[in-house]
């Protein structure tokens, strides 16, 4: 985890250990610490460079290390719950690497081997929010006990910090299982019971109302990666979408729209690069900040979380083929002769390839296609040409690997320690950014009855989606090239303006499709599909795999249970996958006497 300034660089590279667990902290911290590394004590840690030690151990718990936990249910990007649990991708790899995937992706939930998983993640955040209640704790502790030691800025800002990654993490948990406890820092039974969702969303927004009263307007210490009021502000309206608080959202995108600091990247091929300049750019909102050259023997302050997504041998990444992008993902970026999606104007047939959608193959698509899917005989950034070789087990995973994630060879940002260096890299792993928020806020807008407001935001999107595709990748400036520049010879990439929204159910889909291409492969998608309504999400995901139900996500020409054949045995997604099911070993833990504090989830 690293927190960068044009001048200074403060890496999370040593143990700081709260009451809690051992978690990670300050260099600068341990460096200046009165007793040696290892033997931190209570006493140690009440100053207020343990205070600060403290934060950076919350924000470090964003992404998991194989120091604390032996599985991948902890990725920051969610791949495996948003989007391998969706139309986005498959497990990949083969049948037998990480079997509790299987019954992710096969809608097992209630499962023994999905709660393994499931555990993974409520274990991390909750784990979060035990390490950001802690900070608040310790900071009240040492201005009671030497009031003059942190400034009041810095007190303001420190509570602000931790006060909305608690908020965070709990939004994590609630976007997983709905109905969760609420923790604070004066909290002393974790035996706590679920709230319903109502309250939990009321808890979020008074922790972010309280962030914002508390946070500075740039990044504290001029630190890139620290929240401030812009962070929490849009956060609120993330949050205000998902209760469908449409009025209210529209009000608090429109100040961060207005007012905050944030816009779109110039070009779709700097949002994800691992190129320092291209880092924390314009469009974070929120990110893991990863860590790959900072002296971590196992360079586990990388992108730790996302190492197993890159593509097999005999590519120069050698492991491990997860998270491969689905056949109908490749598909859903064909456009028609106006440069639109496909599946709007024809929703009976944009499914209907069954292969591999390789170079040469001039159909036209969207150029985000090729920022998102590694294909046969395309450039993979500047990695040479993707082959479909590199596929760990086509059968399993088909034809094609993600690309956001990957870093760029020139970059220079590539780990030289621990396993499989070659995947770890301090490409930053998005949480939230501005085209995200562009698009609730579009939304929002189709919502309220404001179709002219939402037109115009998506094609702000679709022009900047439209600046630059894949180039031959031969050097960092012929990587990202005009997309009707000729030494394009794999495909036609072509993407149009909507000339108008004529009606509120327009509207509504070509918002809803636009942000599955653009941001496709973030982890987001299963949690929209939810969001949208259970009617939308059992038609979207059933329709995707058994080709059954209403154009334009079933009868669209296509069905996963064919492709991959493995998915037969997928249960179908039902009103009981509107939430995961709490893991039985917390119910368990939650007992006081015979009586289970923890409700599972209806269904489960």
């Amino acid at each position: 985890m690293k927190f960068t300034s044009t001048n200074s660089l403060l890496r999370s590279s040593a143990l700081v250990i709260l009451a809690s667990a051992a978690l990670y902290g300050c260099k600068d911290f341990l460096q200046n610490a009165a007793e040696p590394q290892g033997s931190l004590n209570a006493s140690t840690l009440a100053t207020k460079a343990g205070v600060e030690g403290s934060l950076v151990a919350t924000y470090r718990t964003l992404d998991c290390t194989d120091a604390t936990s032996a599985d991948w249910g902890c990725a920051v990007s969610n791949w495996v719950f948003g989007s391998v649990a969706s139309d986005d991708s498959y497990k990949g790899s083969d049948g037998l690497d990480q079997p509790p995937i299987n019954d992710i992706e096969g809608y097992h939930w209630g499962s023994a081997s999905a709660e393994h998983y499931l555990n993974t993640k409520w274990t991390q955040v909750y784990e979060g929010v035990v390490r950001a209640n802690s900070t608040i704790r310790l900071l009240r502790q040492v201005v009671a006990a030497s009031p003059t030691e942190i400034s009041i800025v810095d007190q303001h800002g420190i509570e602000g910090e931790a006060t909305f990654l608690r908020a965070h993490y709990h939004f994590e948990a609630y976007r997983m299982w709905g109905n969760i406890p609420y923790y604070r820092e004066d909290d002393t039974d974790f035996r706590k019971a679920n709230e319903d969702t109502t309250a939990v969303i009321a808890d979020i927004i008074k922790d972010l109302d309280a962030a914002i009263a508390l946070l500075p307007t740039t990044p504290r210490n001029g630190q890139k990666g620290r929240a401030t009021v812009w962070t929490a502000k849009a956060y609120k309206g993330r949050v205000q979408m998902y209760d469908h608080q449409y009025a209210n959202a529209v009000t608090t995108f429109t100040d961060v729209v207005n007012n905050g600091p944030f816009r779109l990247e110039t070009s779709f091929d700097r949002v994800w690069s691992a190129y320092p300049d291209a880092q924390n750019g314009p469009e974070t909102i929120f990110a893991y900040q990863a860590s790959s050259q900072d002296g971590e023997p196992n360079a586990a302050n990388a992108n730790w979380g996302e190492r197993l997504n890159f593509p097999y041998a005999p590519s120069h990444f050698q492991c491990c083929g997860f998270d491969p992008p689905s056949i109908n993902l490749a598909n859903f970026f064909q456009v028609d002769a106006a440069g639109l999606p496909l599946a709007l104007s024809s929703p009976g047939t944009w499914n209907s390839n069954n292969g591999a959608f390789v170079a040469g193959n001039m159909a036209p698509v969207d150029p985000r296609l090729d920022w998102t899917i590694g294909r046969d005989g395309v450039p993979f950034k500047d990695w040479g040409l993707y082959s479909i070789t590199w596929v760990r087990d086509q059968a399993n995973g088909g034809p094609y690997m993600p690309k956001k994630i990957i870093h760029e060879k020139g970059s220079g940002q590539e780990a030289t320690v621990g396993w499989q260096p070659q995947q770890q890299s301090s490409i930053n792993i998005h949480i939230y950014r501005y085209a995200d928020l562009l698009l609730m806020l579009a939304e929002a807008d189709v919502e309220t009855g404001n179709l002219a407001g939402a037109l115009a935001l998506v094609n702000q999107i679709r022009t900047r989606a439209g600046v630059t595709a894949q180039g031959p990748g031969n050097t960092r400036a012929d990587m990202a090239i005009p997309i009707n520049d000729p030494r394009i010879t794999w495909a036609t990439y072509r993407i149009g303006l909507y000339p108008s929204f004529p009606s509120a159910a327009y509207a509504r889909e070509a918002v809803r499709m636009e942000r599955r291409l653009e941001l496709a492969m973030e982890g987001q998608r299963l949690f929209d599909l939810r969001r949208y309504g259970m009617t939308y999400a059992k038609a979207v995901i059933n329709g995707y795999l058994t080709g059954t139900g209403a154009a334009p996500w079933g009868s669209n020409g296509g069905r996963e249970d064919t492709r991959r054949t493995y998915k037969t045995s997928a249960e179908a997604f039902a009103d009981r996958h509107r939430l995961y099911a709490i893991p039985q070993e917390q119910i368990d833990l939650s007992k006081i006497g015979t009586d289970n504090r923890l409700a599972q989830n209806t269904g489960w």
